[in-house]
């Protein structure tokens, strides 16, 4: 099973999509470009994954594309589909966390991902409790995966 995942991983995503289209749009809760990260960080071997997260995000030592790096706001957390940023900060926060661990000292993509990763997180993290039943009643569970998510420190 796992060769097969593998095999279908590699075969849909090895050639990767624009991160500079993302968010795509209001709705989102997770990052397309970001998840395919991780799940490739998980199925090829790191020389190779190093190697095709290069391609995929030449510029994320510096906060390239800022579409990807920046958090997502949130214009009104009473609506159900207008609070999903919060919840796509938070998946965003923990694919950077994971892929910035699992690339190689020296990497200078690892810092820039660890920093926005944090942003997105504090960016969420306040509204996951004590905001609108909207967020509320999914947020915490992303919110535990963030928490649970290894990073560098």
């Amino acid at each position: 099973m796992a060769a097969l995942v593998a095999e279908r991983t590699r075969a849909s995503f090895g050639a990767d999509a624009p991160a500079g289209w993302e968010p795509s749009s209001g709705a989102d809760f997770f990052s397309p470009v970001l998840m395919e990260a991780d799940l490739m960080r998980r199925v090829l071997p790191p020389e190779e994954f190093w190697a095709w997260f290069d391609r995929l995000l030449p510029g994320a030592a510096a906060g390239r594309p800022a579409s990807l790096f920046a958090p997502a706001e949130v214009t009104d957390r009473t609506d159900p589909q207008l609070v999903h940023p919060d919840g796509l900060n938070l998946s965003r926060a923990w694919c950077m966390r994971s892929i910035a661990a699992d690339l190689p000292d020296g990497d200078p993509a690892r810092e820039g991902l660890a920093a926005s990763a944090a942003l997105h997180a504090e960016a969420a993290l306040g509204h996951v409790v004590g905001g609108d039943y909207a967020g509320e009643h999914w947020l915490a569970s992303f919110t535990v995966y963030l928490l649970t998510t290894p990073g560098l420190d």
